[in-house]
Parts: C-alpha cells; structure tokens; sequence
C-alpha cells in the first residue's frame, strides 16, 4: 500500500465516519443526555462492533455475504426494528416540567453496560458500517504486499478517525445539555432524536444490497 492509497483512505475514511448516521446519532444523543463519561461508553459499544466486523471481513465476511446475503437482509432489518425501538423510546422520554439542575440532567442513574450494548447493537446492524468492513476497506489492501500489516496500519487508522468523530459529537451533545434544562426544549429534542432514528430506521427497511 502505497502512501498516496493511504491518504486516499484517510480522506474518504474521514467523510465517511463524519456522516451523520445512527452511531453518531445515538453518540450525540447519549452525549446530550448522560454527558461525555457515559456516552464513552456508547462509543466504545460502537468501535467494539466495527472492529470485529473488520476483523471478520479480513477473513471473509464479505464473500459470505456474497453467497448468503438473506445473512445481510437479516442484520439490516434486526438493526431496523432495533433503531425504531430506540425512537419510540426517546420520542416517549418522560419529561419533568419543572428546571433542571445541570448536574440532574447529566448524570441519571445510567448503567455504562447499558449503553455499550446499545452502541454495539446499533453499529453491528448498520448496513453503512456493515458495507465499509465488506467492501470498502479491502479495496486499500495491495493483495501483492503484506496484508496483515496493510490492515492493521487501515485498521489503526480508521479507530482514530472514527473515535475522533465520537467525541466531536459526544461533546457537542455535552453542551447542548445547557438548553435541555427547560422541559419544551427537552420535549423537542427527545421528538426530534426519536423521529430521526426512526427515520433510519424506515431507511434501512429499504435499503438494497
């Protein structure tokens, strides 16, 4: 892998990951509602899926999904129906209507397990994630050269885009918590986050392969 291919990925590496999606949707939200220490726990849930979908698409994820790809069409609506859960949930958040205190409306009894398994079953489920391991990751990898540490070198460097991105958004979720102080404010975001992941989730029932 040459250093041009290298940069090329971490161009398109750095694209990918900042599209806003489901992972970054559920970082900012939890970063917004629990503040950034918890949402770290979504985003190690997510960086854990995405590193052992890699993992896997090395020793070839993709060629099953070749050959099964109902395999695909069963991970893709599992993450749609869990997505639309996840929206109902939100768009139903009950909402105190008195002020809240800051340090009340950041730290709520919240279990880190709970939210690393969130982040683990969103990303494991999200065809864009599912589609960069399978697809778009092996075409860096020179089949000439040493693929081990060609993808080792892929692999380091998109956990560090991609963690880098977790904590643009956690932190901007962090600082939207100010605002989620007045009940109307946190009624509308709970509409808003809830609408957009059943948004994804309407858009992964009808993505194709």
């Amino acid at each position: 892998m040459s250093l041009q291919t290298w940069w090329l990925f971490v161009l398109m590496t750095f694209v990918v990951s900042g599209t806003p999606g489901p992972n970054m949707l559920l970082v900012l939200s939890n970063g917004a509602r629990f503040g950034l220490r918890p949402a770290m726990a979504t985003m190690a849930g997510c960086m854990t899926s995405l590193l052992v979908m890699m993992s896997v698409s090395a020793a070839g994820l993709g060629a099953l999904l070749q050959v099964f790809p109902a395999v695909f069409d069963a991970l893709r609506l599992a993450g749609a129906v869990y997505l639309a859960y996840l929206g109902v949930k939100s768009w139903r958040a009950p909402v105190l209507e008195q002020p809240l205190d800051t340090a009340t409306l950041i730290v709520p009894a919240v279990k880190p397990a709970a939210l690393f398994r969130q982040g683990m079953l969103v990303a494991a489920s999200n065809p864009k994630a599912i589609l960069f391991a399978v697809a778009f990751l092996p075409q860096f990898i020179n089949p000439a050269q040493a693929q081990l540490l060609q993808f080792v070198v892929l692999l380091t460097t998109f956990a560090v885009i991609e963690t880098s991105w977790y904590f643009v958004y956690a932190v901007s979720g962090k600082r939207l918590s100010v605002y989620l102080q007045r009940a109307n404010v946190l009624r509308a975001f709970n509409r808003v986050t809830g609408g957009a992941f059943i948004g994804f989730a309407a858009l992964m029932a009808t993505v194709r392969d």
